[in-house]
């Protein structure tokens, strides 16, 4: 079962190109079109060339405001920016802070410890199925992927893990993936995602820090797209309800996706 394919940029963290996702009946995510990764505030285009070589017309900013303040992106050149804040409804949400629970093993035990870190990013996972402004990003997000003028679409959070864990699986979801795939797809960021943040873990550790409050910041768990597809279950009925009431998305939008994004073979 395919994931995304990692492309090796040197300034940007667990960057994925969504090409070649197996559909089923013989389709596929038509490659070089649709991206995703961590934060951009450490690209550089100048010397990045595996980046450059992408062709990026719109990267789109799932992060909060003050996340795009402490770390604002660099754009590949002549990339445009599309901010679609996921969490601006819950802006102090654990996934939007994710470098500052693991900056004080203290306060993470405090606060984190005792499983509370795990239910506190499957809540998250529920909000951004359930929150208006979240429903309002995810639509913003998939209008812009839909523009063939938009693409190719590099989407991104901070770690490329939470809020871009769920467009990804919405939108594989949207072009006809099972959920296995889904699910294969979702889990695959993970090795990037500890290796990107194993200097600020292993601070976390030396200094006290509990390692399964760790793994549970960083990590992607089944159990975070569980929570957000039951969300998505019990309150629309499923994928279609979500889409066309949680989501408003209009029937041509989705069918610019479908014609856009999926190839045969």
């Amino acid at each position: 079962m395919q994931t995304a394919r990692t492309v090796p940029a040197s300034t940007v963290v667990n960057l994925r190109d969504l090409g070649g996702i197996a559909l089923g009946r013989d389709r596929r995510v038509r490659q070089g079109v649709l991206f995703r990764s961590g934060q951009l505030s450490e690209l550089d285009p100048a010397r990045d060339r595996a980046v450059a070589a992408l062709g990026i017309r719109t990267v789109v900013d799932l992060r909060t405001a003050d996340e795009r303040q402490w770390a604002p992106d660099r754009l590949p050149d002549r990339a445009r920016l599309f901010v679609a804040d996921v969490l601006g409804d819950h802006p102090g949400v654990a996934p939007a802070r994710l470098r500052s629970l693991l900056a004080d093993p203290v306060e993470a035990e405090r606060t984190l410890g005792g499983g509370r870190a795990e239910e506190l990013f499957a809540e998250t996972y529920r909000k951004m199925v359930l929150s208006p402004g979240a429903a309002a990003a995810y639509r913003a997000f998939l209008e812009t992927v839909a523009d063939p003028a938009a693409r190719p679409v590099l989407f991104h959070c901070t770690a490329g893990k939470d809020r871009t864990g769920w467009a990804a699986a919405v939108l594989l979801m949207i072009l006809g993936a099972p959920r296995a795939t889904v699910r294969t797809d979702f889990l695959a960021v993970n090795p990037a995602v500890r290796a990107a943040f194993a200097p600020q873990v292993t601070k976390f550790l030396d200094g006290g820090g509990d390692p399964a409050v760790a793994a549970a910041i960083i990590e992607v768990r089944p159990r975070y797209l569980d929570v957000a597809l039951d969300a998505m279950d019990e309150r629309w009925g499923g994928l279609d309800g979500y889409v066309r009431n949680g989501l408003r998305m209009p029937d041509a939008v989705l069918e610019r996706l479908r014609d856009g994004l999926v190839v045969r073979g």
